[in-house]
């Protein structure tokens, strides 16, 4: 049997009859099936005498008694049709936002128009908010009390709400991801206590946010463990131990202690340095890999020992390529064999590549049209090295305009 809406001058008939089926529908003990029996025998009455359409809807007070087993089961939360008709007045990409939070679409109640004349009145374009909500939908559950707590928050670190606005278009989650505003308070004083910059808290926000929702207590831990190392390995200041790892990896807090702790344990053993130079090295160039997945630097590290192996490279100078550059343990196996192999059909020596190791930071894709544009105006690599390789796109064609000039 179907359901539809009772018609408007039938409402006192249904009434009526709601109050009949009342102490049936109450009794507990008694199954539903009763009560569907019950329904349908007083609609078909009442039916039959002319009172009541034999027709009701799903949205009517008994429509949760209509349904058949042949019918599919409707929804404990339909979509929330007036919140689609705000967002497509917004001009939210509704498809990309229900794959991401489909979630929010169900829910009863929501803020979209508050939320987007919040973010209007800080600067931002519709453009703007519409991909904001697009790629973040669970915006519009925040209330503007909240909002405007947070952003107060975030302006204590950022100079303009311009700045603010930015890294929304850029990463909504980083200011929406969590609606606890006291434990972002709490973290921010927190990081300012350790002597964190402005600047490092900003990096945090934009690259790093979940920082901020992590306890202060989880926090702590990774500090503390840093500080715990330092000591461990001679180090007299390692509260600034910790304060030079933290500012020169943002990762550091979304990472579990123990891997932390198993990168550090690795490296010791496998570049062989005393704890005095590990401790240089941690708190320099070193402290940005130690966010890695322990598989993955291991993988890394017997990849390039295997690779360069093979081309006649020294452990020692494998090892002292990894210390002076140890951000080439980012680059996955397959990756870096192919950008050395370029390298070396381009005219380059592994010599000189050990040598100017940052020519590896630069995409495979750079090298060629750079290699060929090079090769046209006749550069010799073994008389001017290699450094142009891994100078900046503004420099590198400034050096061609005078190569090609003839200077």
């Amino acid at each position: 049997m179907m359901c539809t809406i009772f018609p408007n001058y039938m409402l006192y008939h249904a009434f009526f009859l709601c109050i009949d089926l009342w102490p049936s529908i109450k009794m507990a003990a008694i199954p539903k099936m009763r009560v569907l029996v019950n329904l349908s025998q007083s609609l078909l009455l009442q039916q039959s005498l002319r009172l009541v359409p034999l027709q009701l809807t799903s949205t009517s007070l008994l429509g949760r008694f209509c349904s058949t087993s042949n019918e599919p089961k409707q929804s404990s939360n339909p979509v929330n049709t007036s919140l689609l008709d705000n967002l497509n007045l917004l001009g939210v990409d509704l498809k990309r936002a229900r794959q991401r939070q489909p979630g929010v679409f169900r829910k009863a109640f929501t803020n979209e128009k508050g939320v987007a004349q919040f973010l209007q009145e800080k600067g931002a374009s519709s453009k703007v908010i519409a991909s904001i909500v697009s790629r973040y939908p669970r915006v519009i559950t925040r209330s503007i009390t909240h909002l405007e707590q947070r952003w107060q928050l975030w302006r204590n670190i950022f100079n303009t709400d311009e700045e603010i606005v930015s890294i929304l278009n850029r990463s909504p989650e980083s200011f929406f991801r969590t609606s606890d505003n006291e434990n972002l308070e709490k973290n921010i004083a927190y990081l300012i206590s350790l002597g964190l910059s402005s600047k490092d808290l900003h990096r945090l926000l934009t690259t790093a946010p979940r920082t901020f929702s992590n306890s202060v207590e989880l926090n702590k831990q990774m500090v503390e463990l840093l500080e715990e190392i330092c000591l461990e390995l001679g180090g007299n200041n390692p509260v600034q131990f910790a304060k030079n790892i933290l500012s020169k990896n943002v990762y550091m807090l979304i990472r579990s202690t123990k891997r932390v702790r198993t990168n550090i344990d690795y490296l010791k053993a496998s570049l062989r340095l005393n704890d005095s130079d590990l401790l240089t090295f941690l708190q320099g160039h070193g402290a940005g890999i130690l966010d890695l997945s322990n598989e993955y630097m291991k993988n890394n590290f017997n990849n390039i020992e295997e690779n360069l192996s093979s081309l006649g490279c020294k452990k020692d100078d494998i090892i002292q390529l990894i210390i002076n550059h140890p951000v080439i343990l980012y680059i996955g196996s397959q990756t870096l064999n192919s950008k050395i192999e370029c390298l070396l059909k381009g005219g380059i020596t592994i010599k000189q590549i050990l040598e100017k190791p940052r020519v590896l930071d630069y995409s495979e894709h750079n090298y060629t049209e750079r290699l060929n544009k090079l090769r046209e105006v006749g550069y010799d690599f073994k008389k001017y090295g290699i450094s142009i390789l891994a100078s900046s796109r503004k420099r590198f064609y400034a050096k061609m305009e005078k190569l090609s000039a003839g200077d």
